[in-house]
């Protein structure tokens, strides 16, 4: 090449998403494609000097929650501040399209309880410029932004679209509603959508507690919904289930009968439960013995524990749940701060605390032997004995007292550690065991989603850096390591055009300097609509992040540059 092109990023290592091993070597883009690798002539309008630096493909995430960000926001962080260049959307079957105006305060609803996005910022964000699901896609496709999305069709926003109240109470569909659904959902695959997602789950309600109304969805509901992916010729079935109702083989066999008779590639989400610690260990010989049988079918798994923060600015703390911290809700940061350093607050708090608590969700806000200090950097495998419950043993001290010191910390903006899942032996072998299945793909990290209690979004990072670089033992080579999660995630919604750095496919790129990346701690931020807040999480050792050959990061700070679109499947 001779030529003059948009973009060279010369001199990297390349993880070219293959999984083989690192080559140093130049990237040219042009046009949004990738022109050239290897020693480039051509001068690029643009260049980015990556000797020393680790070059992969954008990572593509397919676990996000931005159905309401996406629709005022131009910047998908904190995705975006983790490499992603490509997120995908509509998981967990909530989201709000297709609606009728008379059921858009229940979608809030539902968004707002299961996954914990403020409804004042979805009030205030979402304009409703749309009611069928294609008309959902033109709305986010007006607006421009960082990185490149996808969306899917979510069964709650569509079993209620369709059945109304009769969706609220849970009943079942009858044939008219289900051969209704199977049109929707072949229009909604016709007119972009990358798939279906639905959540089985009772953990997941509404704000006010109601049950996600998709919970007791019949197997005749679900198969006309896949067919209708498969009338379509296209889609891909996203599920989560707790696989109890009414048993995991019962509810397995299900699910392979779907994909069985649509021909369309299925995920669900997998992760430890602390309560049923050997229960993913079956999932996945299951999961084996149907791919061997030729379904498509493989697991969302997490890098590292799935757990809550826990502290002062956000929704929950070991305290939440007693009568005396309640009226410090509606208090600024430094005000609740002041009112707890009052010795006679603090001590009905630590007497109200030990009260034995009915709830299973206050019991694991006070569970301090499953609660750890988190840090700055953050520890997301601290060993057993830095729990509060062991630092009190230790120390002849109530593990209360210790949580609440801590608690203080920083002016009140110190998080403690609560996981709940893939954490039941104090350590990450887990996680180490499902990254390794061939039948998975890294996902779950909610990004969009959980803002007061978590920031998962960052789960590109700590797998670079955790699982590539900083783990003791059972570290992976970084090729593999990019590769499950550029080229392996790509695949999994049959995006072919990305995950690779290959001549002709799509030009997104991260250029990382592997002995800086790390992760800072979360801070909160009120930047959603109506003054709502939420964690974010940012990292460090992204030298530049490059979508459709446009720098839209450089050293974590945008650009300004605005290249991702809605992606069309």
């Amino acid at each position: 090449m001779d030529t003059t092109v948009d973009l060279v990023v010369r001199g990297g290592e390349l993880a070219d998403g293959s999984g083989g091993p690192l080559v140093e070597a130049d990237v040219a883009i042009d046009d949004g494609r990738i022109v050239a690798v290897g020693r480039v002539a051509a001068r690029g309008r643009e260049e980015i000097d990556a000797r020393g630096c680790l070059v992969t493909p954008g990572f593509v995430d397919l676990h996000t929650h931005y159905d309401g960000q996406a629709v005022w926001d131009t910047r998908l962080a904190p995705s975006s501040w983790h490499g992603v260049t490509t997120a995908v959307m509509g998981n967990c079957g909530v989201g709000f399209a297709p609606v009728k105006p008379a059921d858009r305060e229940r979608l809030i609803e539902l968004m707002e309880g299961v996954e914990d996005i403020p409804g004042a910022a979805l009030h205030e964000g979402l304009d409703w410029r749309w009611e069928s699901f294609a008309g959902y896609l033109d709305a986010v496709d007006r607006q421009p932004r960082d990185i490149d999305l996808c969306a899917q069709l979510p069964h709650g926003a569509l079993r209620v679209y369709v059945m109304g109240e009769r969706a609220a109470r849970l009943e079942p569909a009858n044939a008219d509603d289900v051969a209704q659904m199977r049109v929707l959902a072949a229009e909604a695959m016709r007119a972009g959508a990358i798939g279906f997602s639905t959540t089985r789950s009772i953990n997941h309600r509404s704000v006010k507690g109601e049950p996600t109304p998709s919970l007791r969805a019949t197997a005749d509901e679900l198969m006309g919904i896949a067919l209708g992916l498969a009338d379509a010729g296209r889609g891909v079935l996203q599920f989560i289930s707790d696989f109890d109702t009414p048993s995991l083989e019962a509810e397995w066999a299900m699910l392979c009968s779907l994909v069985r008779a649509s021909g369309r590639p299925l995920s669900f989400s997998l992760a430890q439960r602390h309560s049923v610690p050997g229960h993913w260990r079956r999932l996945l010989d299951l999961t084996a013995q149907a791919v061997a049988e030729g379904l498509p079918i493989c697991a969302q798994v997490a890098p590292r524990p799935i757990g809550v923060l826990l502290g002062l600015q956000g929704s929950r703390s070991p305290f939440s749940a007693c009568a005396s911290f309640r009226p410090l809700a509606g208090l600024p940061l430094a005000g609740r701060v002041a009112a707890l350093r009052d010795p006679a607050l603090r001590e009905r708090l630590l007497a109200e605390v030990r009260q034995a608590q009915p709830d299973p969700a206050a019991q694991r806000l006070v569970a301090f032997d499953r609660i750890f200090p988190f840090g700055d950097p953050p520890d997301y495998e601290p060993p057993a004995a830095t729990s509060f419950a062991a630092q009190a043993a230790r120390c002849g001290r109530p593990a209360a007292e210790l949580a609440y010191d801590a608690l203080l910390q920083d002016e009140g903006r110190a998080l403690l550690f609560a996981p709940f899942a893939n954490y039941a032996d104090f350590n990450l072998d887990v996680c180490h065991a499902m990254l390794a299945d061939a039948n998975t793909v890294p996902g779950l990290g909610d990004g969009g989603a959980h803002v007061s209690v978590i920031s998962d979004g960052s789960f590109p990072t700590t797998l670079l850096a955790h699982w590539g670089r900083d783990r003791s033992h059972g570290r992976f080579p970084l090729p593999w390591l990019v590769k499950r999660q550029t080229a392996d995630t790509a695949r999994a919604v049959g995006l072919h055009d990305r995950g690779r750095i290959a001549v002709g496919l799509k030009g997104d790129l991260n250029v990382i300097d592997m002995a800086r990346l790390a992760l800072e701690a979360p801070r909160m931020a009120a930047d959603l609509p109506a003054g709502g807040k939420r964690l974010l999480q940012r990292s460090r050792g992204y030298v530049a992040t490059v979508v459709s050959g446009v720098p839209v990061y450089r050293e974590g700070q945008a650009t300004g540059a605005l290249p991702g679109r809605l992606v069309r499947a």
